[in-house]
């Protein structure tokens, strides 16, 4: 295990060709250094991105250190790749779109140190435009599919509530703590996990070495999820019901996973025929994550935009 020094917290973030958003995500985590009574430290990956992302962060007083790929990789291998570069004892994970607000990560830390038994603590989440997103739940098995299947799921499967830290099965990794000895212990995230599923297979590991999670609704972070075109959509429901698959496949049996597929298929179709009826939905949104869901294995998902990217970008340095 590697000394960690006087070092209390790194700040671990990635980013993906989102300039303007990692520029307001660090200039919120340099006014969160300003007030924690420890020492930390920023560190920033990113990944392969063309829009200036790196000289931004370059030139950004909170980073202390930039790491730059040359190639596209997946959030859980960027994500344990920073933690491993970590020298705090805790490690704040943060997506480029993440917006820490005043307070956040002290409420974070303060909940771990507390709470020894605990792996990992989440921040509540909250849309830009102030609504809050769900950020705890459930971990995936037929039991919670089913809940989905009836419509219950923010009733069952829901565990982002109440105003007090409570142990929940997992949190979303836009801004999540982690004890960084307790991911060690269970070799970090699974690399497998391109993206989407990965946080929740990560506590699941962290479940079973008897280590628990927390929601912490005094933390705040803006979430802001860029997801801006049509196309990207596409591959991200495609990222989506393939990880959830994997998850249920590595985790329970064959049986649970076809279970888990047609339930999840079934709540996605209901919420397709009611946009039929509703104005500002798409049905034709939902009936894709019908199809991905019945059948994870089919179509493009993020892992091969990033290959095609990676080819691209190997194919123009060979013409150099």
């Amino acid at each position: 295990m590697q000394q960690r020094g006087a070092i209390e917290l790194t700040f671990c973030v990635v980013n993906t060709a989102q300039r303007e958003l990692l520029l307001r995500g660090l200039d919120a985590i340099a006014r969160e250094r300003q007030s924690l009574p420890f020492a930390s430290e920023v560190l920033v990956l990113d990944n392969a991105s063309r829009d200036g992302s790196t000289q931004a962060a370059k030139e950004h007083p909170a980073v202390d250190e930039l790491i730059i790929l040359s190639e596209r990789r997946g959030k859980s291998l960027n994500d344990s790749a920073l933690m491993q570069r970590a020298r705090g004892r805790y490690a704040l994970l943060l997506n480029e779109d993440s917006e820490l607000q005043p307070g956040a990560t002290l409420a974070l830390y303060e909940a771990l140190e507390r709470r020894p038994d605990a792996a990992c603590a989440g921040a509540r989440l909250r849309r830009p435009d102030g609504r809050w997103q769900a950020s705890a739940w459930r971990f995936p098995a037929p039991l919670t599919a089913f809940a989905g299947a009836l419509l219950l799921h923010r009733v069952f499967n829901v565990q982002s509530k109440g105003r007090q830290v409570r142990e929940v099965d997992w949190c979303q990794s836009a801004a999540l703590m982690v004890r960084l000895a307790a991911a060690e212990q269970i070799d970090y995230l699974d690399p497998d996990f391109f993206v989407y599923s990965d946080e929740v297979d990560f506590a699941k590991r962290l479940r079973d070495h008897r280590w628990l999670s927390l929601y912490v609704p005094e933390a705040v972070a803006v979430h802001h999820e860029q997801l801006s075109t049509d196309t990207f959509s596409e591959r991200r429901i495609i990222e989506l019901s393939r990880n959830r698959d994997l998850y249920m496949r590595k985790h329970h049996s064959q049986l649970s996973a076809w279970l888990v597929r047609i339930l999840t298929a079934w709540a996605y179709g209901l919420r397709a025929l009611a946009a039929m009826l509703l104005p500002g939905h798409s049905p034709r949104r939902y009936w894709r994550h019908v199809i991905a869901t019945l059948c994870p294995g089919r179509g493009e998902g993020l892992r091969e935009a990033a290959d095609a990217f990676n080819r691209e970008a190997t194919g123009q340095s060979a013409r150099k």
